[in-house]
């Protein structure tokens, strides 16, 4: 998860460099939408390995009906 979660913060910076800093053409309406996508992405990933760290340490329980 963490290697996700640096995919996404690197490509959030990037793509909010370029379409922030670039001049009004269509293609940067298209960047700053992917900047959203990729920054949601990123805290989405954030919160998941923060909720989700200690999901290998479960145990199964068997449960009496």
């Amino acid at each position: 998860m963490r290697d996700k979660s640096i995919t996404f913060l690197v490509l959030a910076i990037a793509t909010g460099i370029l379409g922030f800093a670039l001049g009004n053409f269509t293609g940067t309406q298209i960047l700053r939408v992917l900047f959203i996508i990729f920054a949601d992405l990123f805290i989405v990933s954030i919160l998941a390995k923060g909720l989700f760290s200690n999901s290998n340490q479960l145990q199964k329980v068997k449960v009496r009906k």
